[in-house]
C-alpha cells in the first residue's frame, strides 16, 4: 500500500506538480510579464458576465484601454453580441476551458476539446479563434506543453484575489496601485459565477478598477491588450540583446586580429574589405586521393584559408535569409579565387603546396569552383570543429535553426575541402576585367545550388573557409 502511494506521488508530481512549478517559476513555455516603459496589460477571467462585462467595457471606453478577456465557454453561450463588442472595441479573447475545472484533474484529451469548445464558441461569435489560452489557477499538466503548442499560455504577474467580496474596494484598490508599475500582467475577475468565487465580488473590482485607471493615466501609462504587450517585450528584448550582441562580436573581431597576428595569416586581395586569408601550413589530417589526381599526405605543404569573420558579419547583418548570405558568400568566394591564385603565385612559402585547404560548414555548390569536398573522420578534431562553429554561427549571424533529427546532423556536419594545385594555379590566368563576367555566369548555378539547400545556407560561419 505505501509502494502505491509512493507511486502516485510520483505519477502525480511529474503530471501536475512540477508543470505548474516550472511554469510559475521560470516562466517556461509561458508569457507572464511584459519588459516595457509605459504599458500595462489588464486581463479579466471567468467571464462574460451579463450584469458586470457590459459595465467593464464601458469603463474600460473611457479610458480608452485595450484588455484581454480569457473566456469560459460555458459563460459564454447565448453571449454572441457581448463577444462581438468585445472584439469590436478592440480587445483580445482568449480562451479560458469551457468549464472552470483545473487541468490537473481532466486527461490530455479532454483539456484539448475543453479548449476546442470554447474557441467554436468564440469563432461563432466574432468569426476567429483565439491562439491565447489561460489555465484555470495558471495550472498546466505536463501534456499541455506538447498538446498545446499552437496556443500561447499567458499566466500573470499581479494576482489580487479580487472573487471574494469580503476584500472590499478599499484594499483591493490599494493592493492594485502598488501595482501600478510598466510591464505588469494584471489579473482580475469580470465574473463571479465560479467555484469560490462571490457573486457580486466584480463590483468591488470595478470600483477599484476606476481609481486604478485614473491614476494610471494621470502618470502617463498605456493599458495594452496581451498581444501588444508581448510584441513590444519582444522588441525590448532584441534590442537588449542587440547590445550585447555587438559587444560580444566587437569582443570576438578582436580575437580575430591577434589570431591573425599569432599565425601570421597573409590577406588575399584588398586589405581594406577581404573575403580571405591564408597561411602556408602542414596538413595533418588522412591521406586523400584526389579525383583530380594525386594524393595530399600528412605532411604536405598546403595553403590553409581562412574567411574573414568581420566579412561574415557584415553579410550576414544585411542579408533577407540565409539563403540570401550563402549566395553572397559563394560570389565573394568566386571573386575572391583569381586573387588568391595570383597571390600564390607570387608568395615563395607557397612554391611546394599541394593544395587550397579548409573546413566548412556550406559545402553545397563549393565542387563548382573546383573544390572536392572530404567528410571529416569522426575524432577530437571533428567534435571541437562542430562545437567551435556552433559558437560562431550563434555570434556572426542572425540565424535562428529550427531543424530537427538527421537533418540538423548532417547541416551542421563541417566538411574538408581540398582544391588541387592545378585547379588553383588555373584561377591565376584568368584576368581580373573578366572576374564579374565570371561571377555572373556562376551566379546562376550557385542559386540553383542553394535553393535544394536552404538549411545548410543557414548555418554560416566557419573559422576556415566558410564557402
Amino acid at each position: 500500500m505505501e509502494n502505491l502511494f509512493l507511486w502516485g506521488l510520483y505519477v502525480a508530481s511529474f503530471y501536475a506538480f512540477l508543470p505548474g512549478l516550472i511554469s510559475r517559476t521560470f516562466g517556461f513555455r509561458v508569457f507572464k510579464k511584459g519588459r516595457v516603459e509605459k504599458e500595462i496589460s489588464l486581463t479579466f477571467d471567468d467571464g462574460p458576465d451579463p450584469v458586470y462585462t457590459p459595465q467593464l467595457l464601458d469603463l474600460l471606453a473611457r479610458y480608452n484601454a485595450k484588455a484581454t478577456f480569457f473566456i469560459v465557454g460555458s459563460h459564454a453561450e447565448g453571449q454572441e453580441e457581448l463577444l462581438r463588442r468585445m472584439k469590436d472595441e478592440g480587445h483580445v479573447l482568449g480562451v479560458h476551458n469551457y468549464v472552470h475545472k483545473s487541468n490537473w484533474l481532466m486527461r490530455p484529451r479532454t483539456v484539448k476539446r475543453q479548449i476546442e469548445r470554447t474557441n467554436d464558441v468564440i469563432e461563432n461569435a466574432t468569426g476567429i479563434r483565439s491562439t491565447y489560452y489561460r489555465p484555470p489557477w495558471g495550472i498546466v499538466n505536463v501534456f499541455d506543453y506538447a498538446n498545446l503548442g499552437h496556443l500561447q499560455i499567458i499566466l500573470w504577474s499581479a494576482m489580487f484575489g479580487d472573487w471574494r467580496i469580503r476584500l472590499g474596494h478599499k484594499r483591493l484598490g490599494k493592493r492594485m496601485l502598488k501595482k501600478l508599475r510598466p510591464g505588469e500582467v494584471m489579473l482580475l475577475h469580470d465574473c463571479g459565477m465560479t467555484f469560490g468565487a462571490d457573486k457580486d465580488a466584480p463590483q468591488n473590482m470595478l470600483i477599484a478598477l476606476e481609481a486604478y485607471l485614473k491614476e494610471g493615466t494621470k502618470l502617463g501609462y498605456r493599458f495594452v491588450d496581451i498581444v501588444e504587450m508581448m510584441k513590444l517585450t519582444e522588441a525590448a528584448q532584441a534590442a537588449h540583446t542587440s547590445v550585447w550582441k555587438k559587444a560580444i562580436i566587437a569582443l570576438w573581431l578582436q580575437w580575430e586580429r591577434v589570431f591573425h597576428i599569432m599565425f601570421r595569416l597573409k590577406t588575399v586581395g584588398d586589405t581594406t574589405d577581404a573575403a580571405f586569408h591564408y597561411r602556408i601550413t602542414t596538413y595533418n589530417g588522412e591521406n586523400v586521393e584526389l579525383a583530380a589526381g594525386g594524393r595530399v599526405e600528412k605532411g604536405d605543404q598546403v595553403a590553409e584559408l581562412h574567411f574573414d569573420n568581420k566579412k561574415l558579419s557584415s553579410i550576414a547583418a544585411t542579408s533577407k535569409s540565409p539563403v540570401a548570405t550563402g549566395i553572397r558568400m559563394l560570389r565573394e568566394v568566386e571573386q575572391a579565387l583569381p586573387h588568391l591564385a595570383n597571390q600564390l603565385a607570387a608568395d615563395s612559402e607557397a612554391k611546394d603546396i599541394k593544395a587550397v585547404y579548409g573546413v566548412t560548414m556550406i559545402h553545397r555548390g563549393a565542387d563548382r569552383l573546383g573544390f572536392e569536398i572530404f567528410k571529416l573522420p569522426e575524432g577530437l578534431f571533428a567534435k571541437s570543429t562542430r562545437i567551435y562553429l556552433r559558437i560562431l554561427i550563434k555570434v556572426l549571424t542572425n540565424t535562428k535553426h529550427s531543424t530537427k533529427g538527421k537533418k540538423k546532423r548532417d547541416t551542421i556536419s563541417p566538411r574538408m575541402l581540398l582544391m588541387p594545385i592545378q585547379t588553383i594555379r588555373s584561377y591565376s590566368t584568368v584576368k581580373m576585367s573578366n572576374i564579374q563576367e565570371g561571377a555572373d555566369r556562376l551566379s546562376e548555378a550557385v542559386e540553383r545550388t542553394l535553393s535544394a539547400a536552404a538549411d545548410e545556407a543557414a548555418q554560416l560561419g566557419t573559422k576556415t573557409t566558410a564557402i
